[in-house]
């Protein structure tokens, strides 16, 4: 009779045993589980900021054709009247006109002092000297046809065939670029100066 009760006793404990190991192993798995989640979220976030810091690295080191040029004062003057000569050419800040000139292509040059007010308004000049080159107007019109606010003109006495100006930067070259041409629209257009020496 005590050996009935003894197999009884120890069969309660060997599944009570049991039921304590199944408990263990479920609380080990639901710990992995979370590790794992955690080890998953980790990961995102760190691809994340890896994939932001490689992005901001590429743009702190980013190379451009662009040079920077002194912002002058920018008072507005009535059209024609004498004023301080620009320290570029094309100007890219100093004396301008009240008014805008419209954006768009031109075939005439645009006066310098409306062409500093559209800088200042974040406008972008093209410009362009050169002897039957309908070729190239044509690809830098297509260009300055996909932004609303890019002025595209010829401008007589330029020291090279294509200008590209911003507010207080300019680029000069002669054979056609349009990577080059849209990085500089895309990197100055938009971004209105009045108040940075006007």
């Amino acid at each position: 009779m005590a050996k009935p009760q003894i197999e009884k006793s120890q069969a309660k404990k060997d599944a009570k045993q049991r039921a304590k190991e199944e408990r263990a192993e479920d609380q080990r798995m639901k710990h992995r589980q979370q590790r794992t989640g955690q080890l998953g979220l980790y990961a995102a976030v760190a691809m994340v900021l890896l994939v932001a810091g490689y992005w901001g690295y590429g743009k702190m080191t980013e190379k451009h054709t662009w040079t920077t040029v002194p912002v002058l004062p920018s008072p507005h003057i009535a059209p024609g009247l004498p004023h301080p000569p620009y320290n570029s050419d094309p100007p890219t800040s100093g004396p301008h006109a009240p008014g805008l000139a419209r954006w768009g292509v031109y075939t005439e040059p645009v006066p310098k002092e409306l062409q500093v007010h559209n800088l200042e308004d974040g406008g972008v000049v093209i410009q362009y000297s050169c002897q039957d080159c309908a070729d190239l107007v044509k690809q830098l019109t297509t260009i300055a046809e996909r932004y609303d606010r890019v002025i595209l003109a010829p401008y007589t006495g330029l020291d090279r065939k294509i200008a590209l100006t911003a507010w207080g930067t300019i680029d000069k070259f002669d054979e056609f670029d349009e990577a080059r041409i849209v990085t500089f629209i895309k990197a100055h257009i938009g971004i209105d100066h009045h108040g940075a020496g006007g």
